[in-house]
């Protein structure tokens, strides 16, 4: 075990890495963080932050000298340099790991041969992969293999002709071609499994998102008990296959009441922010459990809540500097705000979000809804 205060090592400065930094800080470690913003909302409460790239050797050198153990907030840290780092000090996720997560190349193949349920799909190396107009494969999205999240990198094409022009404006990269399916809602599970392969799996969050963003989060799930069950089951089939360690969260969509795996992350995930509030241990503790060697916390449900996501669309464009009308929520003794500490509000960017928590989740939905609503959410 790495017992604090020791030192601990956080590649990323985003949200999910300063969620990361107090759930350490608040267990009594230390944190350094790696990112090259030097506003990054991890790094201005970090006790270090090294401002730089994710490849300076100057910089690796120093975090794997400093550190204990060290981890990532988000995917799309180069693998190489995970693995360098792994030379010299425990790195959680592996390097291995995240390479398969941030390929969607890779992901799906690995899926698929681990014989797991996915939507139908090709890869696109060239514009002769496409498939023909007849192909069954209509209506799809075309998806970039690398830097894809929240919607980026990605558009829907109903023939080889649409095809052939997004995958151009893509720049010709690689790309997944994956067909588009009627969904009857989506979900996904978050995860932490440790050295040892234990395993504890938060709730089934029901999701629904608005222009490639995750909007509003229901947990647990509306759907069956047996496809929540199922969606967990599924999840620790990805995380087994993967030989994974840390935290990992997994999307599904739902069709005619089955489950296909959308996506993998391995770090923490946004359906996750939930468990900051309304689990006994939230998915950042985890975090730092698993790099640090401890057990798994419980990760029982407290409270029926629903998350929804605050993106910097609700601050006045025309005057970005006025906040939103926080009186709205901040007056209700049943909603948690969350805001991440970011300098710019920006359409499109995750600025916080709220948690409505209730003994019933119907009444949690509605009060989330309303409040929601009033902040003008998605609109």
């Amino acid at each position: 075990m790495i017992l604090p205060p020791a030192m601990l090592g956080m590649l990323g400065g985003g949200q999910l890495g300063r969620f990361f930094v107090i759930a350490a800080h608040e267990m009594g470690y230390k944190v350094t963080v790696l990112d090259p913003d030097q506003n990054s909302p991890a790094g201005k409460i970090a006790d270090v932050h090294i401002c730089a790239k994710y490849d300076d050797a100057a910089a690796l050198k120093q975090i794997a000298e400093t550190c204990q153990a060290i981890t990532t907030e988000f995917e799309n840290v180069p693998a190489a340099t995970l693995k360098t780092l792994a030379q010299s000090v425990p790195v959680r996720p592996s390097a291995d790991a995240v390479a398969i997560a941030q390929h969607r190349v890779s992901e799906k193949n690995f899926l698929k041969e681990a014989g797991l349920p996915v939507a139908p799909y090709a890869v696109i190396d060239a514009e002769s992969d496409l498939p023909a107009d007849d192909s069954e494969i209509y209506p799809a999205i075309l998806k970039v293999a690398r830097f894809g999240y929240d919607g980026k990198g990605q558009a829907r094409v109903t023939n080889l002709s649409e095809a052939k022009a997004a995958f151009a404006a893509f720049s010709e990269e690689e790309c997944v071609l994956e067909k588009m399916l009627k969904l009857d809602y989506e979900v996904s599970v978050v995860l932490a499994r440790d050295v040892n392969g234990h395993v504890a799996t938060f709730p089934t969050a029901e999701n629904s998102h608005l222009n490639g963003i995750l909007d509003v989060s229901i947990v647990p799930a509306r759907g069956s008990d047996a496809v929540n069950h199922q969606a967990q089951k599924l999840a620790i089939s990805v995380a087994e296959k993967l030989q994974y360690t840390g935290v990992l969260g997994v999307e599904f969509f739902v069709c005619d009441g089955e489950l296909l795996v959308n996506e993998i992350a391995p770090r923490p995930h946004n359906s996750g922010h939930y468990t900051l509030d309304a689990c006994i241990t939230n998915q950042f503790e985890q975090q730092v459990r698993v790099m640090t060697g401890l057990p798994l916390g419980s990760s029982r449900q407290h409270s029926p809540a629903v998350m929804v996501n605050l993106l910097g669309d609700i601050w006045p464009n025309e005057a970005p500097q006025i906040e939103p009308a926080w009186q709205l929520v901040l007056g209700l003794p049943s909603l948690k705000m969350h805001l991440y500490g970011k300098a710019e509000a920006r359409a499109g960017r995750k600025m916080g979000h709220f948690t409505v928590l209730s003994t019933s989740r119907d009444d949690a939905i509605k009060l989330a809804m309303q409040v929601r609503s009033e902040l003008k959410v998605g609109e």
